[in-house]
């Protein structure tokens, strides 16, 4: 087994290569023109973290709000920059908040997934992002139904941590070139996990998650992106993350479905109602970092670590986890906002105040009229009203393809009728 010096000699090589490749910096042209704000006063932070967030000028009333996290040697700008969750946000109408690890805590600006202080429930980290969660639903009006994380590397083993930690939160998790919870419990182990091969067993993976926080369901869905080149976290990972959640979903480890996405391999895993609860897909050829594709849709910026592979990971997360059908909703008026809040931890109980609405790039809640200007902006997407109308009646939701980024959405009938005859059991 490799000594601790020769691992961070492989890592800190590995990342310096990938960035002269992007001919890249950590801190670039990212920080200059980030279209991000700090937040301050969001909780006790006992993580030390900083947040960023973002949220369009006329934000619907009770939007969805995605967690996003950078990797090592990235900032929350550049991670922005590159992945294009703002400019999706403007899109269909929803807030992102953009924690940011500083080097006093890890001097490779690592979220610290494997240090057990920082990734249990009311500590540390976990706590800080928590906490970041509560600030933003009061400060934007967030439908707590609709909190979604996603990150990559550390921050998708930090995403990890979040979705084990704190599984009744989330609606969903997206883990790009990230990590299962509970694989290390010290850098010499994170290292070991990073790059070697394992074959973690789905219970063991499943128990780490359920003793994380005592929740027994409804858990989140999960969407695991990995390159097969990746050198710096080994894609055996991605297989442990699969095994980890079908475990605790209570579903087989074999896929509902296997199909070629752009090229790329995406597997699928149902519940028995033939709602997607896990999708994984495998990037052929892909080193380390989130897949792009920029010349299609326009959306990320590629450089060290954020790769044009043809596929947008961005767009199609968000679709997974159907933030497009928010603009199908008419915008409802937003629920009080309580005075506090409290978040339990393990000794007690923290108090986190709920501030006053902050104005982050214009009204943070907006009139109800800039709500339905908001909505009126975009047009409606036929196939997401008809899965909102299949969902509510309880009925298997048609897996509708996206329709292609600058076009307009028309009614996909092979979908609609094979759920309908699902539904009726003529299949």
């Amino acid at each position: 087994m490799r000594n601790f010096r020769d691992f961070l000699s492989k890592f800190e090589g590995l990342l310096a290569a990938a960035r002269k490749k992007a001919g890249s910096h950590p801190g670039t042209s990212a920080t200059r023109t980030t279209r991000l704000r700090e937040l301050t006063g969001f909780g006790a932070n006992p993580g030390k973290l900083r947040m960023f967030a973002y949220a369009p000028e006329a934000l619907p009333h009770e939007a969805p709000l995605v967690i996003a996290l950078h990797g090592c040697t990235q900032t929350a700008a550049e991670y922005d920059q590159g992945t294009g969750w703002s400019s999706l946000a403007d899109n269909l109408g929803f807030a992102v908040v953009y924690p940011q690890q500083q080097p006093a805590n890890n001097p490779k600006n690592c979220f610290s997934w494997f240090l057990p202080a920082d990734i249990a429930r009311g500590h540390g980290e976990a706590l800080s992002i928590r906490e970041m969660v509560e600030h933003a639903i009061a400060t934007f009006g967030i439908d707590r139904r609709k909190v979604f994380v996603t990150g990559l590397s550390a921050g998708g083993a930090m995403a990890s941590v979040m979705l084990a930690t704190y599984p009744e939160v989330f609606a969903g998790g997206a883990i790009v070139a990230g990590l299962p919870y509970g694989c290390a419990s010290n850098i010499q182990q994170a290292f070991e996990a990073m790059f070697t091969e394992n074959g973690h067993a789905a219970q063991a993976l499943g128990d780490r998650v359920r003793a994380a926080s005592g929740h027994r369901g409804p858990w989140p869905k999960i969407s695991v992106w990995h390159g097969t080149c990746d050198a710096i976290v080994n894609p055996c990972n991605g297989e442990s993350l699969i095994r980890q959640w079908t475990n605790v979903h209570g579903l087989s480890e074999i896929p509902a479905r296997q199909e070629s996405v752009e090229g790329h391999t995406r597997r699928v895993w149902t519940d028995a109602n033939g709602e997607a609860l896990i999708e994984a897909f495998s990037i052929s050829g892909m080193a380390h970092g989130v897949p792009l594709a920029t010349t299609k849709d326009g959306c990320g910026s590629a450089g060290a670590f954020f790769l044009d592979a043809g596929i947008s990971s961005t767009h199609h997360i968000a679709r997974f986890w159907r933030l497009h059908e928010s603009l199908a909703v008419a915008p409802r008026a937003a629920p009080p906002v309580p005075a506090s809040v409290r978040i339990p931890t393990k000794a007690g109980s923290v108090v986190v105040v709920a501030a006053p609405a902050e104005d982050v790039h214009g009204s943070a809640r907006g009139s109800h009229a800039e709500g339905q200007e908001h909505q009126n902006r975009y047009p409606v997407d036929p196939n997401a009203v008809i899965a909102a109308a299949f969902k509510a009646a309880g009925l298997p939701v048609p897996e509708i393809p996206a329709a292609a980024p600058g076009t307009h959405s028309a009614v996909a009938p092979g979908p609609i009728i094979a759920a309908a005859l699902k539904a009726a059991g003529l299949t």
